[in-house]
């Protein structure tokens, strides 16, 4: 087991050592029958599993519930079975929040919720940094962020606020997809 602090949260994991796949499948129905106790139905959650859940990548969940659509996803861990862990036990301390009333389904809804154009948000971001389409990596990410915020400070001669707001929004973006 590891201690995690996560979401303000601290969170026990238990990190695989084996039958990787195996675990991914368990933890993707762990967190569609955790998501049916708030009233999300089988077929409104989506985990797309690695097809060698043993390799580092990112795993997430997105569910459709109550008029909204929901994401979280972790970048964490080594493993990608170890990411869809974490991701099983935010839900689980989220919802369990929620049925003992410690929280209301609308402040979950809130922490969780995207925009449906998202994808849409996404793509502009990445366009506004002069990025791939498809860039993931949040080092470069941060990077390209510290060089266009010295550029749009309103401070700097170049400045503008609503450019630097762009630019901040835009990272937010990123950021919340891929960390």
């Amino acid at each position: 087991m590891v201690k995690l602090k996560i979401k303000g949260h601290e969170i026990e994991v238990e990190m695989a050592k084996n039958s990787f796949n195996r675990r991914a499948v368990q933890l993707q129905n762990r967190i569609i029958t955790t998501l049916q106790k708030i009233g999300v139905k089988r077929d409104c959650v989506d985990i797309e599993l690695e097809s060698m859940a043993g390799r580092k990548a990112k795993a997430g969940a997105t569910w459709y519930g109550h008029g909204y659509r929901m994401h979280y996803s972790n970048n964490s861990q080594a493993k990608f079975v170890d990411n869809l862990a974490v991701v099983c036990k935010i839900i689980e301390v989220e919802v369990n929040r929620v049925l003992t009333e410690e929280k209301t389904l609308h402040e979950f809804i809130e922490e969780f919720k995207e925009d449906s154009d998202i994808d849409d948000k996404r793509k502009e971001a990445r366009e506004f940094f002069g990025l791939e389409h498809d860039a993931k990596d949040i080092e470069i990410i941060n990077k390209k962020y510290k060089e266009l915020a010295k550029e749009l400070h309103p401070d700097t001669p170049t400045g503008s606020t609503e450019k630097f707001k762009e630019l901040n929004a835009a990272h937010k973006i990123l950021k919340r997809e891929l960390t």
